[in-house]
């Protein structure tokens, strides 16, 4: 298919970091997690060998050969024609993979068709996404997990930017509420950022935050680590 065929998913929320900034988005998702902490807990949640799974927002692939190296098939569901475009690239030697073009509230799958479904800082932020959730109602199958990986603000140097950096994200407790009204359970890991070199910290805060947070945040942070806590959200079916 080429990019011509790809005209963007309607519905789509559009995402400015790795829209806008492709290959910086690359640079963060090498340094996140770089200990292994965030899969650990994702394995222990949803063991995904032998399984097919749906990464759900996958972005330009990134995670999908990850996926492919244990899982039976591995679907990526991305709205922005030009990552779908880079994860076919990417995974193109990899006959396990398909991605589509579409949307967490239009899924282009059939009922009861997934058995892990992975969404890493992607559509699932809480109040307003209930069209999602019910979209994963129908092609989840029974005894399936799904898990949603999203910032915890309430703790870490990153969750302090964060907060700071976006005053209009609803705050960890009423997400928290969201979340166990739904059925979800909530495993808090403890991760990191790790560069390769300040440049490139430097680059990623700047695709992260408004100009003026970003400049402060470089200003009182030094080196390349940054300390990082998220919220794995998961649930069975």
């Amino acid at each position: 298919m080429s990019r011509a065929d790809l005209p963007g998913a309607t519905g789509a929320i559009p995402s400015p970091n790795i829209w806008n900034h492709t290959a910086t988005y690359e640079i963060e998702n090498r340094a996140l997690d770089p200990h292994g902490r965030l899969w650990a807990a994702m394995a222990e949640a949803a063991p995904w060998a032998g399984r097919d799974v749906l990464d759900l927002g996958c972005g330009t692939g990134f995670y999908l050969p990850t996926f492919a190296d244990e899982a039976r098939t591995v679907t990526g569901i991305e709205p922005h024609p030009d990552l779908v475009t880079l994860a076919r690239r990417r995974t193109r030697r990899l006959p396990n993979v398909t991605v589509h073009n579409g949307v967490a509230q239009q899924l282009p799958l059939p009922p009861s068709s997934v058995d892990v479904m992975h969404a890493r800082w992607a559509y699932f932020f809480g109040p307003g996404s209930e069209p999602g959730l019910g979209e994963l109602d129908r092609v989840m199958r029974r005894g399936g997990v799904a898990m949603v990986i999203d910032n915890d603000g309430s703790r870490s140097t990153f969750g302090g930017w964060f907060r700071r950096g976006y005053p209009k994200v609803p705050p960890p407790d009423e997400q928290e509420r969201f979340w166990s009204m739904h059925g979800w359970t909530r495993v808090p890991v403890d991760m990191d950022w790790s560069f390769g070199s300040r440049a490139d910290l430097e680059a990623v805060v700047r695709i992260e935050f408004d100009p003026a947070t970003a400049a402060a945040i470089l200003e009182e942070h030094q080196g390349t680590y940054v300390d990082y806590a998220v919220n794995l959200w998961w649930k069975r079916f």
